[in-house]
């Protein structure tokens, strides 16, 4: 499969642009390739280039998780003009489910790519493909290929940051801090473990936190943006990790999420609009995040794009 030609023609061109595919480099860690496909999903959302399916945020911040499935990333597909990434076709957990990712300039690859997917990404013959609501041509191309769409939804709402309306007020004793002012992994372990709804204490075993350290170790991953609010026992109670980079206009939420003990008091609403006032001083102008949960809602937040998945699991075989 590496370095096959597609010799396709390039849009908006009077030159054959021969566009070649290979696979993601089979190398652990924040490899030359990981640099690669998050400078091309980063470019992507610059003045809305392409819907955006996968970006920057969830590769870096999903590559940096002990879930994802590191022995088949080498089956993640590329496609390239001149060097130059100009498609991708990944997984998020494992095979079975994929994003298609493509610059606009590109979509006459769409079907090269979604054949690519089908042929490598699946898992025992079984696919769901993450199709934005806005993509016909993909939507077309999955009906032919006997592929239908399902309930499965995801969701990535907006909000302009106005730093005048990000007031907030905590309860007597509770502050916000961030993992660059107040630096426990012990303490983030135990948020992100109570906030998403596990019972009792957090496992604090030397993997679980090492596990944690990782998957703050990413390459633009700025704990000066990791936001957490405190209790007056100096506990973590609610966390908003929020992501920036200068060259783009917008800021991401991943993760969120408060301890259950601790909901309906305004906490996460105090560390996610910390989080967007310190991004807006830095260059943001608007925050995103993949969630339509009615929460982001009631703080702000409306609705900027829908995916759906589409599966061919009746066909498969």
């Amino acid at each position: 499969m590496h370095g096959r030609k597609s010799g396709r023609m390039k849009h908006k061109m009077e030159v054959i642009a021969m566009i070649t595919c290979r696979n993601y480099k089979h190398e652990l860690g924040f490899n030359d390739d990981f640099m690669k496909v998050r400078d091309f999903l980063l470019d992507l959302g610059l003045n809305d280039v392409s819907p955006l399916n996968y970006d920057w945020v969830r590769w870096e911040w999903v590559y940096s998780l002990p879930y994802q499935d590191k022995e088949n990333l080498f089956r993640f597909g590329i496609w390239e003009d001149e060097g130059k990434i100009v498609g991708l076709a990944c997984y998020e957990d494992g095979l079975g489910t994929v994003f298609i990712n493509l610059h606009n300039d590109y979509y006459h690859l769409l079907e090269e790519m979604f054949d690519y997917a089908l042929k490598h990404l699946h898992k025992d013959g079984v696919l769901q493909v993450a199709i934005p609501d806005n993509v016909k041509e993909l939507q077309r191309i999955a009906m032919n290929k006997g592929f239908m769409a399902t309930q499965q939804k995801e969701s990535d709402s907006v909000m302009e940051i106005v730093p005048d309306q990000l007031s907030y007020k905590l309860p007597e004793g509770f502050i916000v801090t961030t993992l660059d002012e107040t630096h426990d992994l012990y303490k983030y372990n135990q948020v992100l473990w109570r906030g998403f709804n596990h019972e009792g204490p957090a496992p604090v075993t030397d993997k679980d936190i090492e596990e944690r350290r990782v998957s703050l170790s990413s390459p633009h991953s700025d704990n000066r943006l990791k936001f957490a609010v405190m209790n007056p026992d100096g506990d973590f109670v609610s966390y908003a990790g929020l992501w920036y980079d200068p060259k783009n206009d917008y800021c991401v939420i991943e993760p969120a999420a408060t301890d259950p003990d601790y909901r309906r008091m305004g906490l996460c609403r105090a560390a996610i609009y910390e989080g967007m006032k310190r991004c807006h001083a830095l260059g943001a102008k608007r925050c995103m995040v993949g969630s339509s949960q009615e929460f982001y809602y009631t703080i702000g937040f409306a609705p900027y794009q829908n995916r759906t998945y589409w599966t061919n699991k009746k066909h498969a075989r």
